[in-house]
């Protein structure tokens, strides 16, 4: 699958077959998720793969809307540590590129993921945090719910040249 088609066929997912995500599988959309860019290089990304059902549960419990990770037979949570930073403040930049990465190899591989936001939510971060134990001077990002797709969403084409102007936005 080539970049262009990976980015206008991938979908959320949030009802997963009960095939399994391999080893291998999980570390190829983690180094793609690594290769992402970064502020000043930083690359304070963190990652905490979850495979056991009862720790699933818990964090589709943890947040309103968490509900494809308990569905999944592998949760990904995405941290960042924020004394890596160059610059502080862009942790949030810098782990969205490297989700949006995830997601995208993922798909490219037949896997189905969902983003599941927890920042910028004090109590969706602690509560996420308690359960996989994250310390300190980490932040949690999101979660992903990762697995084999049971079915496939309708490819949809979101462009909307209204939303783009030239040199300027006021004319």
């Amino acid at each position: 699958m080539d970049v262009y088609d990976a980015i206008h066929t991938r979908r959320s997912v949030r009802q997963f077959t009960d095939a399994d995500v391999t080893d291998a599988q999980v570390e190829r959309v983690l180094r793609a998720a690594m290769a992402a860019p970064s502020a000043g290089n930083g690359q304070p990304w963190r990652f905490v793969v979850v495979r056991d059902a009862e720790t699933l549960a818990k964090l589709a419990a943890s947040t309103p809307y968490a509900g494809p990770i308990g569905r999944a037979p592998v949760g990904i949570v995405v941290l960042a540590e924020v004394t890596a930073e160059k610059f502080a403040g862009l942790w949030p930049l810098d782990c969205s590129a490297a989700t949006e990465n995830l997601m995208l190899a993922a798909h490219a591989r037949g896997l189905g993921t969902c983003w599941l936001g927890v920042y910028p939510e004090a109590e969706r971060e602690a509560a996420v945090a308690e359960i996989v134990g994250v310390p300190d001077n980490m932040r949690v990002m999101c979660m992903v719910a990762v697995g084999v797709p049971d079915g496939h969403a309708p490819v949809v084409d979101r462009y909307r040249p209204e939303l783009v102007r030239n040199e300027r936005w006021t004319q």
